[in-house]
């Protein structure tokens, strides 16, 4: 099925996301929320992923980011066991009605709670990074696997998505991000950040929303890769976590050096 998926993906990228690439009208984009963009693009490739993906697994459900938009209570079902899929129908949704890359299709299939597969489509590179879980990562068909050093902070370069922070967590980013290697805030796409951090681009990267369309296909790949996906306070992230706050990291000694770096006197409070 993995196979499957991934053709489904690209079919669906290829004939109903590409071709609206920097041909989108002004009524085809609307706003769902101050800031949050929502295309013709992303209707039309979640009822074609829709479709498929249920083709592909009978009797399972989808979570998709405009379905959920629509009615909030579809969320639960990732916690309702069963086969679920999450699926982000673009990912980068302002970047592409910007007319700017990166923008990605990515799904997960979430079976009983567990993510077992994931997948991110780079939609204009057509690079596709999956992962399958216990049978690791790959990228278009090669193997991923995180470095497996310990470089000091000084020495670490990553994403740290602060616009959504608190101001008690931007406070201590600000205090504490000067003694990292460096980071920015990332390119707003996370089909970009997690392969990024898989393949060394990057070695780390903090997110404070963490919807599953946004999070389920990353974190199994860089944990099938050899990384880490937790919460600030060190608890294993799940698809089903409404918690906010996720430190990704290119292995465990990593993720140490940077939890500690940015949050010398303990893991933060969350505060909601």
């Amino acid at each position: 099925m993995l196979d499957q998926v991934s053709d489904l993906i690209r079919e669906v990228a290829q004939t109903v996301v590409l071709p609206r690439f920097r041909k989108l009208s002004a009524d085809e984009v609307h706003q769902k929320s101050p800031g949050d963009l929502v295309t013709i693009a992303d209707q039309e490739s979640e009822r074609a992923l829709t479709s498929g993906l249920t083709a592909l697994l009978p009797g399972s459900v989808v979570v998709g980011e405009e379905a959920v938009a629509d009615d909030p209570a579809v969320r639960d079902r990732i916690g309702a066991g069963g086969a679920v899929w999450i699926v982000d129908p673009v990912d980068g949704t302002n970047n592409f009605a910007a007319g700017k890359t990166p923008f990605c299709v990515m799904a997960a299939l979430v079976k009983d709670g567990e993510t077992v597969a994931g997948w991110i489509l780079d939609v204009v590179e057509d690079s596709l990074t999956v992962a399958e879980l216990g049978a690791g990562a790959f990228r278009d068909g090669v193997r991923l696997k995180t470095r497996g050093d310990a470089p000091a902070a000084t020495g670490l370069h990553g994403v740290i998505s602060r616009k959504y922070l608190p101001g008690h967590l931007r406070d201590q980013v600000d205090a504490h991000g000067g003694a990292l290697g460096g980071y920015t805030t990332g390119r707003h796409c996370a089909g970009y950040e997690y392969p990024a951090i898989v393949v060394d681009e990057q070695q780390f990267g903090l997110f404070w929303r963490i919807q599953p369309w946004d999070h389920a296909p990353g974190t199994l790949i860089v944990r099938e890769a050899g990384g880490v996906t937790r919460h600030l306070d060190g608890l294993e992230y799940q698809p089903v976590d409404r918690q906010r706050g996720l430190l990704v990291a290119a292995n465990e000694e990593i993720w140490q050096t940077v939890q500690t770096t940015l949050f010398p006197d303990g893991p933060p409070i969350i505060e909601d």
